[in-house]
This record gives C-alpha cells, structure tokens and sequence, in this order.
C-alpha cells in the first residue's frame, strides 16, 4: 500500500533497516512498518544450527579415515556477519536477495575440515580410532585459536566427531589382529587361570601341610608336656624314696648308736660284774672251800640240802668209811622234799 510494509520477527533474528546507506533500527524480534522504495532489511538468525559432516582424510601412517561428525555453530555477532556476507531481504521481506545465507553452514564445515585434517595428520590410524573424544577436543581447540569463524562473527559452540573408519581391507585386517589379540588374551586368560588354579591348590596343599605341622608341633608340645610332668612326678618320687632313704639311713644310725651303746652298756655290766666277781674270788681265794660252802647254805634251810651235802662229805671221804647204814625213812624224806 503506497510502498509501505510491515515486518515482523522472531527472537532468534537480528533486524537491520539501512535507509539512504545508514542503519536506522537494528534488533531482535522487532516489528515495524517500513518504506520498501528506500529501505533495505538485513535479518541475521542468531538461533544455533547443527550442521553435519563427512570426508576422507589420511592419518600419520598413511592410512585413509572417514571422519563423521557434527558442529554446532551460532552467529555471535550479526553485523559482522553482515558485512561479511549479503544477508539482505528481498523488498517483500520474505527470502534472501543472494545465497550467502546458504554458503555460511558449508563455510563453517571447511573450517572444521581443515582443524580435523590437522589433527588426523598428526595421529597414527589406531590411536585415531581409539582416541575420538581426544580428536574432538582437539579440533575445538584448534578452531577457537585460529579466529577463522570468529572473523565473521560466528562461534562454534559444540562439535562432535561421530565415527572415524578406516577402509573396509584396513578394517578386515585390524579386525583380524585384534581378533588374533582377543584370542590370544583368551589363552593367556585361559593360562592365568589355570596357573590361579594350581597356584591356589598349591597355596591349600601348603596350607594342609602347614595345618599338619602345626597339629605335630602341639603334639610334640603335649607329648613334652607330658614328659615334663612324668619327670616331675618322677623327680618328686625320687625326691620322696631319697627322704624315706634319709630316714631310714637316720634310723638305721640310730640303731646303730644304740646298739653300739647298749653294748657299751652291756660291756661296762659285764666289766663290773667280772671285777666284782673277780675280787670276790680273791677275797675268798686263801678261804677253805668247806667254810665258803657252809657259808652258801648258811642261808638256807633246806633239809634235803642239807642232807645232800652230807652225802658229798661222806663221798669225798669214802676211804675213811668202813661200814655206812641209811635208813629208808632217810631217804624217803629226801625224795619227799625234793619232790616237793
């Protein structure tokens, strides 16, 4: 209507309006009337975009790689962006007058290729195909210091790299040596384990012997025990018959010491009653038999006795004796008293 439009956008879009050559209104989510016979609308989308990759390229030991990946890129400065490439609206707001806008997403993928060629140049194919995260994380690094992106306003603000191949005849061969290394894992853990098995049934032999010469040694210790408390009992024996000995060898001394003092005894009576007997003899030695005989039945009053001496007179004088009579009355007195 008489050259007047109405524009409006979203959050996501950077709004410039250039009138005679100078930006008038500049912003986001803005929403206007314009004159479109002398305005010109640049819309910058500020929103993120994944943009997807994939490409060949050759490692450090000249092994060719697929790299998959992905970068996520969000402009961060639009006017720089737009004076870098041509994001005009056409006069009716609606579409691009150019295909810059297009061009920016494979503008970015190419600064990535380029960090990821200088990183996969850089790495053998294995430590490549091991080290996928360390790949990615590299070639952030690489393009935050080179500015390439950040000199036309734009920031990757994440990148992936899906999957690094190698080619189907390197993929045979690796798959083949590491299977030649899963199996030969595969017998070594096979080994281990056989050798844990003998190792741990050694370790139960050592164990049992071990068991068994502790079951010895608290056998011997017993058997010591038991032969120390024999000995014991033995010493204590000895100890007991050595004291019974004693005490017999002490009685047996005593006996002896009173024998030998009994005969000491026995010796001196003897002794005393020879002297007495001895001075006896000599005292009556020059005294006539007859006076020492009459004095022995002085005593006496024995009939017989007497009877009996007069008959050992009238023997003694025999000689003497012409004629003897003995009544029987005589000597049935004298058998009478000795009977009695």
């Amino acid at each position: 209507m008489l050259g007047y439009k109405y524009i409006k956008t979203n959050s996501t879009t950077y709004v410039i309006q250039y009138k005679n050559g100078k930006p008038v209104r500049e912003g986001t989510g803005l929403s206007f009337f314009y004159f479109a016979p002398s305005s010109s609308l640049v819309a910058v989308p500020m929103e993120s975009v994944d943009a997807a990759f994939m490409f060949n390229d050759v490692s450090a030991d000249f092994q060719t790689v697929s790299i998959q990946g992905q970068a996520t890129y969000r402009v961060r400065d639009p006017k720089i962006l737009a004076s870098m490439l041509n994001f005009t609206l056409q006069p009716n707001g609606v579409g691009y007058v150019s295909e810059d806008p297009a061009k920016l997403p494979p503008r970015v993928v190419n600064a990535v290729q380029v960090q990821v060629k200088a990183v996969v140049q850089k790495l053998p194919l294995q430590e490549l195909l091991r080290s996928i995260q360390s790949v990615a994380a590299a070639v952030r690094a690489g393009l935050e210091s080179t500015g390439t992106l950040q000199a036309v306003g734009v920031e990757v603000t994440d990148l992936s790299i899906l999957a690094i191949k190698p080619t189907p005849e390197t993929s045979r061969a690796l798959e083949a040596k590491v299977r030649e290394t899963i199996l030969k894992e595969a017998d070594d853990a096979i080994y281990i384990r056989r050798n844990s098995a003998i190792e741990q049934e050694r370790g139960i032999k050592e164990n049992e012997l071990k068991t068994e010469v502790a079951v010895e040694e608290k056998k011997r210790q017993i058997r010591e025990a038991q032969m120390d408390a024999e000995r014991a009992v033995l010493e204590k024996r000895q100890q007991i018959e050595r004291q019974e000995m004693a005490g017999k060898v002490e009685v047996e001394k005593q006996n002896r010491e009173l024998v030998e003092l009994a005969a000491e005894n026995a010796k001196r009576q003897a002794d005393a009653k020879a002297y007495g007997i001895e001075t006896s003899i000599k005292a009556l030695g020059n005294v006539d038999p007859k006076v020492l005989q009459a004095l022995a039945l002085s005593g006496s009053a024995d009939p017989a006795t007497l009877i009996a001496v007069a008959f050992q007179d009238l023997a003694n004088n025999a000689g003497n004796i012409g004629e003897l009579n003995i009544s029987p009355d005589l000597l049935r007195q004298v058998m009478t008293s000795k009977g009695k």
